[in-house]
């Protein structure tokens, strides 16, 4: 670890502290310190970030927490909400509300039904007892015609409470053979940890492909956490995305993944597509200020990456060292749950990318 990535992991502000969220592969959890730090040392006097693909939203919330406005976009729904609850959706104005919704749903009696059906009996991610459960809520709140930013709020607390419960090692590739522990749990909703409204202006959540929105892209920084090889988050987290959708689509295969799942592939989970397309967005951007996260797994390497952005600005790398995600550390399974792999490596190195007109001073990212 370079002494620029000490420095800013060392910095630990309250405010970008991560919430509990679902267990996601690629999350920036255990690197907000360094993401944010690098942020404010090229944004010192604040301003609006864009987070292009912005996956759990972690560092969305922590930037709007540390009072940025921000942006964040996915292509995938479950990801929109998450954005949506966790970057739009002030405290303020939402909590309330959604603690009112939260308490009648968990009043609700279990309905098992498609969501039972399709992940609890014909595969089994969450105990039938909790897919009862959830069924029930889902419907519910379907029915109820909520406002977009109330509903996301609403839809993340359901999807987390469903995460805490689930029979998985954290992808929806696979499932335990027996019952996870956590699994016979009841399921439990919670508010999710909304951040209150900032002075810089209202914080926004969309929903689009990178590529195809790059050159609408306006910012002071935009930071960039693309997929970077042959793993796709829609089929990592199928679950997640049909849960938000609710449009009970054909499935395949022993995980019962989305029949779209074969359709909506992305040019970031190619080898020969991932160069030529996050080339296309870094060069249509407007932003002074750019930040790209990437890792050593990754189909392009640090040099790739170097050059990409030295067409900008200067460029600066840090390098963190880090365990890799706990799939990769307890094995490969198959659906069943059976170990069918062994283990490889055990770290990896995130990269994290700094290009602007001027160097960041160590001292303004700590």
């Amino acid at each position: 670890m370079t002494r620029f990535a000490r420095a800013m992991l060392g910095s630990v502000h309250a405010e970008s502290r991560s919430p509990p969220m679902i267990k996601y592969i690629g999350s920036k959890r255990a690197l907000l310190d360094p993401i944010t730090g690098a942020v404010r040392g090229l944004l010192p006097d604040g301003g609006e970030v864009c987070d292009l693909f912005s996956g759990s939203a972690r560092v969305g919330h922590a930037l709007k927490g540390q009072g940025f406005r921000v942006w964040s976009n996915d292509h995938n729904a479950y990801a929109h909400a998450l954005a949506t609850a966790y970057v739009q959706a002030d405290r303020e104005r939402w909590a309330a509300p959604a603690e009112r919704i939260l308490a009648e749903l968990a009043g609700l009696r279990p309905e098992a039904g498609w969501f039972t059906r399709t992940f609890c009996t014909e595969a089994r991610f969450i105990h039938p007892d909790n897919g009862a459960r959830i069924d029930a809520m889902r419907n519910r709140i379907e029915a109820m015609g909520l406002e977009p930013e109330l509903k996301a709020v609403v839809l993340v607390a359901l999807m987390e409470a469903a995460d805490r419960v689930d029979s998985t090692a954290g992808l929806q590739m696979a499932y335990m053979k027996s019952w996870a522990k956590r699994a016979l749990k009841p399921l439990e909703l919670r508010l999710p940890a909304l951040q209150p409204a900032v002075a810089a202006g209202p914080c926004r959540a969309t929903r689009a492909d990178a590529v195809e929105i790059a050159d609408q892209v306006e910012a002071d920084l935009v930071y960039l956490d693309p997929p970077y090889n042959q793993h796709s988050y829609l089929s990592n987290y199928h679950v997640w995305e049909s849960l938000v959708l609710w449009d009970q689509p054909e499935t395949y295969g022993v995980a019962n993944k989305r029949i779209d799942c074969r359709t909506r592939k992305s040019a970031f989970n190619s080898r020969p597509g991932i160069g030529p397309a996050l080339q296309s967005v870094i060069e249509r951007l407007k932003a002074p200020n750019l930040i790209v996260s990437f890792n050593d797994e990754g189909y392009l390497s640090r040099d790739d990456l170097v050059a990409m952005l030295s067409t900008r600005g200067h460029v600066q790398v840090v390098e963190i060292d880090r365990p890799r995600y706990v799939g990769a550390r307890i094995g490969i399974h198959d659906p069943q749950g059976r170990k069918v792999g062994a283990v490889g490596r055990l770290r990896n190195v995130e990269y994290l990318f700094l290009c602007s007109q001027r160097p960041a001073a160590l001292a303004d990212a700590a």
